[in-house]
């Protein structure tokens, strides 16, 4: 009867939960075609009119248990905006050992409304394409044919895998709104899954728990005698029960993305589904779900991962020089990291795990994420520094909320000095400590200690990153502008300076500041770009006509000129995810313009301060006559690198106001 019951692993019956007799594929009617605008979003570029997706176990004589997916969707186009959700890509996983997941049954067809007529356009072979993504990921990829304005499209295609583990994520919201979504994950009793929901639509899937059976066929051979053998074909009825959920929702409202978030992803409502262990009759459970400990042994125990950072002999020689004379263990880590960062060239690839191993990326001056930070780390260590690795998913990668070891694909290193935790990362030339590049600039990390434990650890930076930008200007009577330029930035404002003007060739860098601003430069000059412990200093002299309105004997103009904030960053009527900043900040305006001769000042702009809830920022506005000259000071701080959504309706307003007043003009009278 065990052997029997081991079949049952590979084995479960394909229900069909879900009836789409509402949407059959091919049934487009005139009315979805004739639609001109979503019903409730007349924004809407395109829009789910249905969204199907099954996932449930097959079993297969000759191979097992296979995780089957079905998917259909039905999209309507509107206009051009539209136009990208007519193509899909479809990630395919696949292991080492030539097991791979396989897309079949793929039928695509474009409807367009040709006077009266619907038009039927199919996807062909040529429109379908294939390639390899990754070691571990194929994706097949197609785009509709015939796309048009009004156009509906639909499609349809099954998976098949056999990694009963990688349950495809069932994603609900898009950045469009989704008419009608139903779908369904359906599991036998001996698979256990766990559920993790995300987002602010609380979808929730309605559980339900069914008898079912299916018949295993076994055969048995015996012999006879000693020329004879005999074949015996059996079926043998197996009872269990299947878990199913479903979920079947209407009117899923677009999640629509605006400017300083980390990740849209993170906050869409979606469902995933992770093996938490698999428990057949008359044996003991074995568990897959993984705890933070458990994820992070993993890791560590990876011979990519702690094996690599235990690694000392190939760099002795080199650091023992570096540092012997050194005493003081904070110049020694400088000494370290800054050599780490000149010997070994970052070759753009993340990960947690070593790429070439940190023997030969030392030793052929290139390396990805792990073989640099490890690197570091071991060095640090090796010069007596209480030094540890950090695991970090980047802001591409997602917020890891549920322990998963994909949730980590990047690694930098920290310092405990006794009085706080110093964060570095040697792949970015021009990051100083606690100066991150964005990347990494995302929600917490995961310190990992000598003895295997682990603990969180911020990574948004709590010091201001400031620009200061000084003026000294004068304004003609036909309201032309020129002046001298000067512009102190730190932090990571000075960061990313670095990396846009170190790596671009000046002539180059000087146009593109010519072209955005529309005015003419010369006397250009950039000191301390490659001294990180200072911050940059960038200076010119400019020309810049028609900066001011002269209409009769009257001038009018902002003081803040070509520096004023144009539009509201935030326009949305409320927001459900936190706004992200990366990193506090705080740029200073210092203005003087010189008032053309034969004119004065007839009206200045009122003094302006407001503060942002909770300390998390504040602007001031203040403008003042000198003699002849008028003089401004503006002060935009964003104190916090993340504001929750409830102050989103007050940092809507605070920009409203910024901008407001810094378009706010100065009114001149001839004399």
């Amino acid at each position: 009867m065990i052997k029997k019951y081991s079949l049952v692993v590979l084995f479960s019956l394909a229900i069909n939960l879900i009836s789409a007799q509402d949407f059959d594929f091919g049934k487009v009617s005139t009315k979805e075609l004739n639609e001109k605008v979503h019903p409730l979003d007349s924004s809407a570029s395109a829009a789910y009119l249905y969204k199907h997706k099954k996932c449930y176990f097959r079993y297969l004589d000759n191979s097992g248990f296979e995780l089957v997916t079905e998917v259909y969707e039905r999209i309507k186009i509107y206009n051009k905006e539209g136009y990208d959700f007519a193509t899909k890509a479809i990630p395919l996983y696949k292991a080492s050992q030539g097991n791979r997941e396989k897309i079949i049954g793929l039928k695509a067809v474009t409807y367009n409304l040709v006077g009266n007529k619907i038009e039927e356009t199919k996807l062909k072979k040529d429109g379908i394409f294939e390639s390899e993504m990754s070691e571990f990921y194929d994706q097949t990829k197609f785009t509709m044919p015939n796309i048009k304005d009004g156009s509906v499209i639909e499609f349809k295609y099954k998976i098949n895998s056999p990694f009963i583990f990688n349950v495809d994520e069932f994603v609900f919201q898009h950045s469009i709104p989704v008419n009608k979504l139903e779908s369904s994950f359906s599991s036998p009793e001996y698979y256990n899954y766990k559920l993790n929901s995300r987002g602010y639509l609380n979808i929730y899937p309605k559980i339900t728990r069914v008898n079912s059976s299916l018949n295993i066929k076994s055969k048995t051979r015996s012999s006879m005698s000693s020329n004879v053998v005999s074949t015996t074909f059996s079926n043998d009825k197996i009872n269990f029960f299947e878990n199913k959920h479903i979920y079947s929702v209407t009117d899923i409202p677009a999640l629509k993305e605006e400017p300083y978030i980390n990740n849209i992803d993170n906050y869409r409502a979606a469902a995933k589904y992770e093996l938490s262990y698999v428990q057949y009759p008359n044996s003991v459970p074995k568990y897959y779900s993984s705890t933070w400990k458990d994820v992070v042994k993993t890791i560590y125990d990876s011979p990519s991962f702690g094996t690599e950072l235990n690694k000392t002999g190939y760099y002795n020689q080199d650091i023992d020089p570096l540092v012997s004379s050194l005493s003081d263990p904070m110049q020694k880590a400088a000494a370290i990291y800054n050599y780490v960062k000149s010997k070994v060239k970052w070759n753009g690839i993340y990960g947690k795990y070593t790429y070439n191993g940190v023997r030969k990326a030392y030793k052929e001056n290139v390396g990805n994420v792990a073989d640099i930070n490890l690197m570091l780390t071991s060095m640090l260590r090796y010069a007596g520094l209480n030094a540890n690795p950090v695991l970090v998913s980047t802001r591409g990668n997602g917020v890891p909320i549920f322990p998963t070891r994909e949730g980590y694909n990047y690694v930098i290193s920290a310092i405990d000095t006794g009085e706080g935790i110093i964060l570095l990362d040697a792949t970015s030339m021009y990051s100083m400590p606690n100066v991150l590049p964005t990347r990494v600039l995302n929600w917490e990390g995961r310190i990992i200690a000598k003895d295997g434990a682990s603990s969180t650890i911020g990574l948004y930076p709590n010091e201001q990153s400031t620009k200061t930008i000084m003026m000294t200007t004068n304004l003609t009577a036909n309201g032309d502008l020129s002046g001298s330029y000067r512009k102190v930035v730190k932090l990571h404002n000075a960061r990313i300076y670095r990396n846009n003007y170190n790596e671009a060739d000046e002539d180059g860098y000087i146009e593109k500041i010519e072209k955005s601003l529309d005015l003419e430069i010369s006397d250009f000059e950039v000191k301390n770009s490659l001294d990180i412990g200072k911050p940059i200093l960038e200076s010119y002299k400019f020309v810049k006509e028609s900066q001011a309105d002269v209409i009769g004997d009257k001038i009018y103009f902002s003081p803040m000129f070509f520096y004023k904030s144009k539009s509201n960053p935030f326009k949305l009527e409320k927001r459900s995810y936190p706004i992200d900043f990366s990193y506090p900040s705080e740029t200073t305006y210092r203005i003087i313009v010189d008032i053309p001769e034969g004119y004065k000042v007839e009206t200045l702009p009122e003094i302006k301060s407001i503060a942002l809830p909770e300390q998390l920022g504040s602007f001031k506005y203040n403008v003042t006559q000198k003699n002849n000259q008028i003089h401004l000071l503006v002060v935009e701080s964003i104190n916090k690198a993340i504001i929750t959504p409830k102050y989103y309706e007050a940092v809507k307003t605070y920009y409203k106001i910024l901008i407001e007043k810094e378009n706010e003009k100065v009114v001149l009278t001839k004399i």
